[in-house]
C-alpha cells in the first residue's frame, strides 16, 4: 500500500494567532468539534487551507466545511455566534461539490459589520476528521501570520474505507422540534455528534430532510435542519436504548445552545403580552382564507417515489422527459380549463409557465448528457431550485417554490408511470399537510373538504389563493403540532382568529356553527343585491371597484357589482415567465381590460410593483439583505427608465377606452413623482395624446402620508395600501408566523396616517381610495367612511359585501366613529369598537390581497 503523503494546512487568512482554549466558547475552547487554530482576522477573505472538495457550505455563509481527496475534514468557522446573522455580512464565493485548490478565495466577509453585529470576529481552523497536527514554523513573534502561509502539517490516518454497512435502527426516538433558533448548526451538532461517538450504537439523525450518521458533523450539519424542524434518534446496536435516551434529552435541550424555555415544543412564542390565551386545546396559526369550519381531521401526506439515478440511453431520457412535460402540461391545461373562476384559472397558467421555464430545461438537459436519468435529473433541479428558493429567508420566494416543487413532482410522476387517483374523503373534512400544492388542493373533493390547515405555506401562496377564491377556510404556519393529530378527531377551525380548536366543546361548535349560518345568510342577501348602487342611508355615495390581476377577473368584478377597477395589479403580465411581454402583448391586454369596463367606467392601472421581493427572472438584480425595504415599485422604474417608458406607451394605447388613470406604487418622495410624470407627458406627446390620463400615488411609505399635503398639490387622487402601510408603519412582517395577527391596520397609528391623507387630500380637492385588504374587512367600513374615504377598492368576491355594509351605515355615526377611534390604544380596542357599532354586522375577516 502506498504511504500516505503528509498535508500542510495553510493559514485561511490574515491575523494574529489565538490559542484554542483561549476562544471565548466552551465548545470550541474544549475542541469539542475538532483541534486546530483559530486567528483574529486583519484581512476579510477567507481562503482554502488546502486542495479540498467543498463539502458543506452553511446557508448564512459563516462556515464552510472542505474534505480532502485522502478524507481529511476541516471546517472553518468565520466569528462566534455568526450563524445569527443569517448570511448579512457574508458573500460566499463557492458552492458545494466544487473543487478548490489551496489558496483559493471561498467567503468574502465584512469584518466591520460583524464585529459590530456579532460576539467576536475569531475565525476557527479545525481538523474535524481527527488527524494529529503539529504547528510549522513561521507566525511572527506577536503570533502575526499571513493569508496562504503553511500553518498546521498533519498526517492523514490510513483509510481502508467503510466495512460497516448501514442498516435500519432497530429503535427510534419519539419526534423532537428542534429548540435551536438555527437548527443544528456547527456548534450544537458538533455536541450531539461528540455525544454520539461515546457509544457502540450504529445512530442514525432522522430529519424531515433526510437521515444522517449521527457520528458525523458534516453529514449532520448537511442536515440543514431549521427552528422547529422534527427530528427522531434512531439506533441498533447493544447500548441503542441509552443512546437514544441521551441524545433525545441532549436534542431537547438544545445540545449546549441556550434557547428559550418551552422553545422545544414549536415555534417561539410572541412576547408573553402579546400571546394569545394559552391553551392545550388550541393551535395558532396564520389566516390565509377567513371563515369557520367544523370538522374531522384529515391528513394528507406525499408517498415518497423510487428514482433511479444513472441511465444507459441518454437519447431516451430525453424523450421520456419531454413526454412527461408535455402529459404534464396537457394536465395542467385540464385544471385550467375547468378552473371554477379566473383566479384559479390563473394559478395553473403560472404552472404551465414554470415547465416552459428555459433554465430549469437547460439544467435537466445538461444532467442527461451527464448519464442521468430523466427522472433523477428533473427531480434534483426543481428540488434544488426550490430549495434555493426557500432558502432566501423571503416569503413571496418560499410560497413559489410550493408551486416549483408541485411542477416537479406532477413531471415526476409521468415519468415514473405513478396515477394515484383522488384522495378518499369522509365528509366534513378539514385537510392537515405540512404543505400543501395547488395540484393537492384541486384534486380534493370540494363536496366534502370544509376547511384546511397546514404546518408551513403563507397566506401569499397559491393555495391560500385557491382557498379564499373558493370560501374555504384556511390556516397557515400551523404548529407542526398539528401533523400528529389523528385522523378522524374532530376539531373547529376559526381561521378569522387563527385557532384551530382541539376536541371542541358543543356548546362552541354550536355557537360557531349559528354564526356560519348567519354569514351564509348574509351572503345570499348581499349576492341578490349585489347591482345596487353603494349609498349610506343618508345618501352618502361610495365609489366600490375591484382589485384585479387579470380581464377575466374584471369581467367577473363587473358581474358582482364593481363600479370600475380600481387597482390592476399590471405585473400579472411580468411575472412567472422567462422573458418581458412585448409591447404589443401589453396594449391588446390593457386594451382588453378597457373595452370590457366602457368609457364611463374607471380603470387605475397601477405601473411595475416588482423588485426586491417580487424579482423578475429576466431583469438581473442584486441580491438585497433586507427586500422589503430595496429597489422595488417606482424606484426599481426609475432605475430601469426604459421598463416605466415602455409599459406607460402600452398603458397609453387604451386611452379612450375607459376612464384611464395611471397610479405609481411605493412612492417615497416628491422626485419619483416629478420624474415619472414627467415620462408620462413625454410618452403621451410622442403619440399625440394632448390630455394624459390622471396620475396618482399608492400610499404605502408613512413618509408618503407624512407629506400628503405636499403630494396634493402634484396628484390626482391617492390610492392608501394598509398592507404596506400597516406593515411599514409597525415594522412589522404582516406573513411572519409570529407576528401576522399583530400587524393589524387597525392599529390607532395606521388610523391616523389614513386621517391624516384624507385631511390633506380633501384640503386640495383631490379623492382618496383604500385598495389594501383592510378596504375588504365589513367590519372597517363605517370607520373608512367615517374617515371621509371616497372610494373602496376591494377583493372581486367581497364586492357584494362591502356595498351592503356601505348601505347599512348612516355616514354622519360613521364619522363619530372615527374621531373616537382614533383617540384609542390599540388595535384590539378599535375592533371592539367596530365589533360594538350599530348595526351589528357579520364578521367577514379580511381578505388579504398576495
Amino acid at each position: 500500500m502506498a504511504s500516505v503523503q503528509p498535508l500542510q494546512l495553510l493559514a485561511p487568512l490574515s491575523g494574529v494567532l489565538i490559542p484554542l482554549d483561549q476562544v471565548p466558547d466552551p465548545v470550541f475552547a474544549g475542541r469539542v468539534i475538532g483541534d486546530g487554530v483559530c486567528i483574529d482576522p486583519t484581512s476579510q477573505t477567507l481562503c482554502a487551507p488546502l486542495d479540498a472538495v467543498v463539502s458543506e457550505l452553511q446557508r448564512s455563509s459563516h462556515a464552510i466545511t472542505l474534505t480532502h481527496a485522502g478524507g481529511t475534514q476541516v471546517l472553518l468557522h468565520i466569528g462566534l455566534d455568526t450563524v445569527n446573522l443569517a448570511g448579512q455580512g457574508f458573500q460566499a464565493l463557492v458552492e458545494v461539490g466544487q473543487h478548490v485548490q489551496a489558496g483559493q478565495p471561498l467567503i468574502q466577509f465584512d469584518a466591520d459589520y460583524i464585529a459590530l453585529h456579532a460576539r467576536s470576529l475569531m475565525t476557527l481552523m479545525l481538523v474535524i476528521s481527527g488527524e494529529p497536527f503539529a504547528a510549522l514554523a513561521g507566525a511572527g513573534g506577536d503570533g502575526a501570520v499571513q493569508c496562504r502561509q503553511p500553518l498546521l502539517g498533519l498526517t492523514p490516518a490510513e483509510r481502508h474505507g467503510e466495512t460497516t454497512q448501514a442498516h435500519a435502527a432497530a429503535l427510534l426516538s419519539e419526534p423532537v422540534a428542534l429548540p435551536n433558533a438555527n437548527g443544528l448548526h456547527a456548534r450544537p451538532a458538533a455536541v450531539l455528534v461528540h455525544a454520539a461517538k461515546a457509544f457502540a450504537a450504529d445512530i442514525q439523525l432522522h430529519a424531515p430532510q433526510g437521515r444522517a450518521n449521527a457520528k458525523s458533523l458534516v453529514a449532520v450539519m448537511g442536515l440543514q435542519t431549521a427552528h422547529g424542524d422534527a427530528v427522531r434518534v434512531g439506533a441498533a446496536g447493544d447500548d441503542a436504548a441509552e443512546a437514544i435516551a441521551t441524545l433525545t434529552r441532549l436534542l431537547e435541550a438544545g445540545c449546549g445552545e441556550a434557547v428559550a424555555p418551552g422553545a422545544a415544543s414549536g415555534p417561539p412564542a410572541v412576547p408573553a403580552a402579546e400571546a394569545p390565551p394559552a391553551s392545550a386545546n388550541v393551535l395558532h396559526g396564520v389566516c390565509a382564507s377567513a371563515g369557520t369550519a367544523f370538522g374531522q381531521v384529515v391528513q394528507l401526506a406525499e408517498h415518497g417515489m423510487d428514482i433511479a439515478e444513472d441511465a444507459a440511453d441518454p437519447a431516451a431520457e430525453r424523450d421520456t422527459l419531454q413526454r412527461a412535460l408535455r402529459a404534464a402540461a396537457q394536465g395542467l391545461q385540464q385544471l385550467r380549463d375547468s378552473a371554477a373562476g379566473p383566479v384559479q384559472a390563473e394559478v395553473f397558467r403560472t404552472h404551465q409557465e414554470l415547465l416552459d421555464d428555459p433554465g430549469l430545461l437547460e439544467q435537466a438537459q445538461a444532467l442527461l448528457e451527464q448519464g442521468r436519468s430523466a427522472a433523477f435529473a428533473w427531480n434534483h433541479v426543481t428540488a434544488t431550485t426550490a430549495a434555493n428558493f426557500k432558502a432566501g429567508g423571503n416569503a413571496f420566494l418560499a410560497d413559489r417554490a410550493l408551486d416549483l416543487v408541485d411542477v416537479g413532482q406532477r413531471v415526476l410522476k409521468q415519468i415514473l408511470g405513478v396515477h394515484e387517483g383522488a384522495c378518499e374523503l369522509p365528509d366534513q373534512a378539514i385537510v392537515i399537510a405540512a404543505q400543501l400544492t395547488p395540484s393537492q388542493f384541486a384534486a380534493l373533493d370540494r363536496r366534502k373538504v370544509v376547511g384546511l390547515a397546514t404546518a408551513n405555506g403563507g397566506a401569499t401562496s397559491h393555495v391560500a389563493i385557491l382557498a379564499r377564491a373558493q370560501g374555504l377556510p384556511a390556516l397557515c404556519g400551523v404548529s407542526a403540532q398539528v401533523l400528529a393529530l389523528d385522523n378522524g378527531s374532530s376539531v373547529l377551525l376559526d381561521a378569522d382568529r387563527g385557532e384551530l380548536h382541539l376536541q371542541p366543546d358543543p356548546a362552541l361548535v354550536e355557537q360557531f356553527g349559528h354564526k356560519r349560518r348567519q354569514q351564509q345568510q348574509q351572503h345570499r342577501r348581499d349576492l341578490a343585491q349585489a347591482l345596487l348602487p353603494a349609498v349610506t342611508g343618508d345618501g352618502h355615495a361610495v365609489e366600490v371597484t375591484a382589485n384585479v390581476a387579470s380581464q377575466a377577473e374584471a369581467e367577473q368584478a363587473l358581474a358582482l357589482g364593481a363600479e370600475g377597477v380600481g387597482l390592476l395589479r399590471s405585473e400579472f403580465l411580468y411575472l412567472q415567465r422567462s422573458s418581458a411581454p412585448s409591447h404589443d402583448e401589453q396594449v391588446r391586454a390593457y386594451s382588453g381590460m378597457a373595452r370590457a369596463l366602457g368609457p364611463a367606467r374607471t380603470l387605475v392601472v397601477r405601473t411595475l410593483d416588482v423588485g426586491g421581493d417580487k424579482p423578475l427572472s429576466y431583469l438581473p438584480m442584486d441580491s438585497e439583505a433586507n427586500p422589503f425595504l430595496g429597489i422595488r415599485g417606482i424606484r426599481l422604474c426609475l432605475a430601469r427608465p426604459e421598463l416605466l417608458r415602455g409599459q406607460l406607451r402600452a398603458i397609453l394605447g387604451s386611452a379612450g377606452l375607459a376612464r384611464l388613470h395611471i397610479m405609481l406604487p411605493m412612492v417615497s418622495d416628491l422626485c419619483e413623482l416629478r420624474l415619472a410624470r414627467q415620462m408620462l407627458h413625454e410618452e403621451a406627446a410622442q403619440i399625440g395624446l394632448a390630455t394624459p390620463p390622471k396620475l396618482g400615488i399608492m400610499v404605502e411609505v408613512p413618509s408618503a402620508a407624512l407629506m400628503a399635503d405636499l403630494f396634493a398639490s402634484e396628484v390626482d387622487f391617492f390610492s392608501i395600501g394598509t398592507n404596506d402601510l400597516t406593515q411599514y408603519t409597525l415594522a412589522m412582517d404582516r406573513d411572519h408566523p409570529q407576528l401576522a395577527r399583530h400587524a393589524d391596520s387597525c392599529h390607532p397609528a395606521v388610523l391616523r396616517l389614513i386621517d391624516r391623507t384624507v385631511q390633506a387630500a380633501h384640503a386640495h380637492g383631490k379623492p382618496v381610495a383604500v385598495c389594501g385588504a383592510l378596504a375588504s374587512e365589513v367590519p372597517a367600513v363605517p370607520l373608512l367612511l367615517g374617515l371621509g374615504v371616497d372610494e373602496l377598492s376591494v377583493s372581486v368576491p367581497l364586492i357584494p359585501a362591502i356595498k351592503a355594509a356601505v348601505r347599512a351605515v348612516d355616514s354622519g355615526q360613521c364619522r363619530a366613529l372615527a374621531r373616537r377611534v382614533l383617540g384609542l390604544e390599540s388595535a384590539g380596542q378599535v375592533r371592539e369598537a367596530l365589533l360594538a357599532y350599530p348595526p351589528a354586522q357579520p364578521v367577514l375577516s379580511l381578505a388579504r390581497e398576495g
